[in-house]
């Protein structure tokens, strides 16, 4: 099965980073996020991708023209222009990078890369986010299910503490940045079938993923949400990338399931 990925789009508020590379390409721990989500997905036994390049494409391309080389030691003959390769670290990758356009939305995205996919059920996720969502039992929830398209749910860690307080203005409990326990939300990795298709029809290149299609999927109930409470983070700004990296640092990170 494919794993589509979102890897094209400015990467806007975390212009920090996105400023000389892709948001894809912002390292945690020594490796693009890019590498860790495909690391996930690997580590279910998934490692045919579909990458949608946009922005800074070429970046992208480089990375994994040159990634054999990047990841070996090397003993280099110049005067015979001979390279041997010692203690490989590649990846049980195939990447197909498609570049679908600079200014693409998700949804124009998805359907520029459709003759790479086929008439078979695929996954689908953003490049900035990482989880500890087992995709089998994912692939298994949507099976069951039997609709066009599953999303996962995920409830997003409030960014304040939280507190009850009785009638007199007392605090009776005081939770630190606790989840919002009330509201689920767009966690990304989806399993779509291919039907999925009939709802990006016409010309989808300013249709974000996120507005008409998966509105219409949910209209026509075809769409499904496993809810996954372990681990989720999406990099959307400085602050979750200084987060991700102290947590790889401290051997906390809970989406390195390799």
């Amino acid at each position: 099965m494919k794993v589509v990925i979102f890897a094209g789009g400015l990467g806007t508020r975390i212009s920090e980073e996105t400023g000389t590379r892709p948001k894809p390409m912002v390292e945690i721990g020594g490796k693009p996020i890019l590498w860790h989500i495909m690391k996930i997905y690997s580590h279910y036994g998934f490692n045919d991708f579909i990458v949608c390049l946009g922005y800074k494409s070429y970046m992208i391309k480089e990375y994994f023209m040159n990634y054999f080389l990047h990841n070996a030691d090397l003993t280099i003959d110049i005067k015979n222009n001979d390279i041997t390769y010692h203690a490989n670290k590649s990846e049980d990758f195939k990447i197909t990078l498609v570049d679908t356009g600079l200014s693409t939305k998700t949804a124009g995205r998805l359907q520029r890369v459709r003759q790479y996919i086929g008439n078979e059920d695929f996954m689908l996720t953003y490049g900035d986010g990482v989880s500890d969502v087992n995709i089998k039992d994912l692939l298994a929830f949507h099976k069951k299910g039997d609709k066009i398209a599953t999303v996962t749910a995920v409830q997003m860690d409030s960014r304040f503490g939280g507190m009850d307080l009785n009638d007199s203005g007392a605090v009776t409990s005081f939770r630190e940045k606790a989840k919002d326990e009330g509201k689920w939300i767009n966690g990304g990795f989806f399993v779509l079938k291919p039907e999925v298709f009939n709802y990006l029809e016409d010309d989808m290149t300013e249709m974000m993923w996120e507005d008409e299609p998966l509105e219409k999927l949910a209209d026509d109930g075809e769409l499904q949400a496993y809810q996954h409470t372990g681990f989720w983070k999406p990099m959307d700004a400085l602050r979750d990338k200084m987060e991700l990296e102290q947590l790889w640092q401290s051997g906390k990170a809970k989406w390195k399931l390799w």
